[in-house]
């Protein structure tokens, strides 16, 4: 919900309650205007403790002097939602006793005008320095301290997260890597020891052991292969086997196309967009990759197929490369290669597909003009800076946390009473008859006998004074007078 919506609700709220004294006194009935401006006044306190948190504590005082409790009451959560939001521990403990100074005073004055006793005032100032002042401020105050807890705990679980990412990215490139070296320090050197003892042997056998050829033709051969898919293996391991400086430029391409076409293979280059020169390395590497193992393909499978090598430069770069039919059979083949291109162009966020068409095959990427994701074997990423250390004494704080959540219930005590002195007030008897007036006799009777049974009635204009609706004639009054002790003095009927 939005922060003015759920202000102006609760300032609605605060106002409707206190006005609920004009026909339901809580005490001794006062002025409709006095329970009116209060109203206005609890009702405008809950939007200035959004703004000036400070001044809306102190604010809450002179309602202490307007015998308007349903008013007073809502100061409560004015006082918590203030004292959350005051950070300094020193300041806030002088404004609660600033606060608590002008309520007594502020409450004296209420007293001194309705004639209460010394007893009555220090018991009511006392309640209200406890639960609408002391409780709620409290609480406020520890509850505040979760929200500056809590941002540095997130801020520390985003970092160590970040932390724990990039290091298992670290550690993940540091594997493939090594593994990448021993296969290139070791089967690499076997493999081209291998390539070369073949080609002496293909050799010596066309000489001296004709018979022979084709088996050494084949070990040569299958030597030759497993070290283009080796170099395969290593690429998608993340080496630099193809760190050329123009890879997968427009001269790149049409070096490939070109070798592929001196080897004896019908194929066209059809380049449209501006060339890859001074784009991403990482995009340049996979455009080169998609190019060359789909010619090799070709090369194994399909030599006879006419080839079409498509490379269209936008917003983004899609590369395509489609054989036609051949007569030779096609191979099984281990399709090792493209999924190590599959996995390559993943890297960068494009896309990869691969199968046949039209009897022949297609081989097709479409790649980010502007790769967003880091490549696992570059830079590992920049971490953001760590927040603040958490010391012991922040440590103990959900200690403390736990404290303030639940002295939020502070405010429960005091809305509790008046809640119950709201029904009261509501259900109590607020008129009498004539032979209940006749029955109070004169310095006998108290006035807490009389409030007990019949409330306080209406207000009278005269101080010290009570008056009640006369049941069975809406047209009287009856008006009962005490002194400071609260002896009847007098009683009267009067005329509405």
């Amino acid at each position: 919900m939005n922060v003015r919506v759920r202000d102006g609700l609760w300032a609605a709220g605060a106002f409707l309650l206190a006005l609920v004294t004009l026909v339901a006194p809580l005490g001794r009935p006062v002025h409709w205007w006095l329970i009116a401006a209060s109203a206005v006044w609890a009702a405008a306190l809950v939007p200035v403790s959004a703004r000036w948190p400070r001044a809306a504590m102190l604010l809450t005082t002179p309602l202490h002097a307007v015998n308007n409790l349903l008013a007073i009451a809502p100061t409560s959560l004015v006082i918590f939602r203030s004292a959350r939001s005051v950070r300094s521990q020193p300041q806030l403990w002088a404004l609660m006793g600033a606060t608590a100074v002008l309520q007594a005073a502020f409450g004296g004055l209420h007293a001194w005008r309705a004639g209460d006793g010394l007893s009555d005032y220090l018991l009511g100032t006392a309640f209200t320095v406890l639960f609408l002042l002391l409780f709620p401020a409290v609480a406020g105050a520890l509850v505040g301290r979760r929200k500056p807890l809590t941002q540095v705990l997130m801020e520390r679980n985003d970092y160590l997260e970040h932390a724990r990412v990039l290091t298992a990215n670290t550690a993940r490139s540091a594997t493939r890597a090594h593994i990448a070296s021993e296969m290139h320090d070791m089967l690499s050197h076997r493999l081209r020891q291998l390539t070369a003892h073949a080609g002496a042997l293909e050799q010596s056998a066309a000489e001296q052991a004709p018979e022979l050829r084709e088996q050494v033709e084949l070990i040569r051969k299958t030597a030759a292969v497993a070290m283009e898919e080796l170099r395969e293996i290593l690429g998608v391991l993340g080496t630099s086997a193809d760190a050329d400086e123009d890879a997968g430029t427009r001269a790149d391409v049409e070096r490939l196309v070109a070798a592929s076409a001196s080897a004896g293979v019908s194929v066209l280059l059809d380049w449209s967009g501006p060339d890859l020169a001074d784009a991403d390395a990482r995009l340049r590497r996979a455009v080169h990759r998609v190019v060359r193992e789909a010619l090799t393909n070709v090369h194994k499978h399909a030599p006879s197929a006419r080839t079409r090598v498509s490379v269209q430069v936008g917003e983004r770069v899609r590369v395509e490369v489609v054989n036609g039919p051949s007569g030779e059979p096609r191979g099984s083949g281990t399709r090792r290669g493209l999924i190590g291109l599959e996995e390559r162009v993943g890297l960068i966020g494009g896309s990869f597909s691969a199968g046949p068409v039209h009897g022949g095959f297609r081989v097709a990427a479409d790649l980010p003009l502007h790769p967003v994701v880091q490549e696992e074997t570059g830079a590992t990423g920049a971490v953001a800076e760590a927040p603040p250390p958490i010391t012991a004494e922040v440590l103990t704080v959900p200690r403390v946390i736990g404290s303030g959540c639940l002295g939020t219930l502070a405010v429960v005590p005091a809305l509790g009473t008046v809640f119950v002195l709201l029904v009261v007030a509501i259900f109590s008897r607020a008129g009498m008859t004539r032979q209940e007036f006749d029955a109070f006799a004169v310095s006998v009777v108290h006035e807490e006998e009389v409030t007990e049974t019949y409330g306080f009635g209406v207000p009278s204009d005269n101080k010290g004074c009570l008056r009640y609706h006369v049941r069975d004639d809406p047209t009287r009054d009856f008006e009962l007078c005490f002194d400071r002790n609260g002896v009847l003095t007098s009683k009267k009927e009067l005329a509405r």
